[in-house]
């Protein structure tokens, strides 16, 4: 649940955070969970869950994609898997940064080593999509690989990473949602020491991350539809941007950063996410062709 907003126009606007601030003397409280940001320290050396996420995010989808690779008409041998990661790697980190410092804090990029920072926190989902996308471009170029083919493999492993790096979200009690009063509302330190908040970060690992990495595992796996060239990316992006939106109905907003008619930065970013997968959907079919495996299997009709 979320409230609409208190002033003039909103004569009970006291009378519903006084609710929602009686209501989280009841609910769980973040800091009694025993997380932690820092995993471990060695000394100057701290290994953070955040960095956790993505190291294994990246593992986990290597051997994804290295079984993906091993289906009928595959666009990519084993030995373009394990170059690719490197590409991916780059696309990742640069794109979620420098989407992050362009959408989210233009104030890093009056200094470009703070945009370096990575340590300091500060990743961009739409970044970080842009950014494979190039390298996927990039990859495949270098390879005369059909990126378009490509891109859908990707696309089914991607949630995997999502998925941990929202758990991280939550583990370092950051990226909380709006204020509310359900059973399962959660107080997160820095977010109001009273208020009851929804764990955004949850819904989106599970909505984002986990529904969307088992609907594509589905069709990827037990249909055709890696036949359809766009197909499989059309359903991530459209669904991806779906998912998000709703996610952000229950986010609590960056400060100081607003999108277009009234939505939040993060919605109105999935706006052209949600055209673009629906375009790639309906016209797969037109690209359908012969599929030729490069990994010495027998090509797919």
């Amino acid at each position: 649940m979320s409230f609409p907003p208190y002033g003039e126009e909103n004569p009970k606007g006291e009378a519903l955070i006084l609710h929602t601030i009686v209501s989280a003397a009841n609910v769980i409280h973040w800091s009694d969970l025993g997380l932690h940001p820092v995993l471990f320290e060695l000394g100057p050396l701290k290994i953070r869950w955040y960095s956790l996420a993505y190291i294994f995010g990246i593992i986990i989808g290597w051997w994804y994609l290295v079984k993906l690779a091993s289906l009928p008409g595959s666009p990519m041998a084993r030995r373009h898997v394990d170059d690719f990661i490197f590409y991916v790697t780059l696309g990742i980190i640069l794109g979620g940064r420098l989407g992050y410092s362009i959408f989210y804090n233009p104030n890093l990029l009056a200094n470009p080593v703070d945009v370096l920072k990575l340590w300091e926190g500060g990743m961009s989902f739409h970044g970080g999509v842009v950014g494979v996308i190039l390298a996927i471009l990039w990859f495949c170029r270098s390879n005369g690989l059909n990126w378009m083919r490509v891109m859908d493999y990707v696309t089914v492993v991607y949630p995997i990473g999502h998925f941990l790096g929202r758990i991280a979200n939550f583990v370092n009690g950051e990226l909380w949602g709006k204020a509310t009063d359900v059973s399962w509302g959660m107080i997160f330190p820095g977010a109001g020491d009273a208020i009851a908040r929804h764990p955004s970060q949850l819904y989106a690992a599970g909505l984002e991350g986990l529904l969307l990495g088992l609907v594509l595992w589905f069709l990827a796996f037990r249909t055709q539809a890696r036949y359809f060239p766009g197909m499989l990316a059309g359903v991530g992006a459209l669904a991806m941007g779906v998912l998000r939106f709703i996610v952000e109905i229950f986010r609590e907003p960056d400060a100081g950063v607003t999108g277009l008619f009234g939505l939040s930065m993060g919605q109105t970013l999935c706006l052209p996410m949600i055209v673009l997968g629906a375009w790639l959907i309906w016209s797969s079919k037109s690209r359908r062709q012969r599929v030729e495996s490069v990994s010495g299997q027998d090509s797919v009709a």
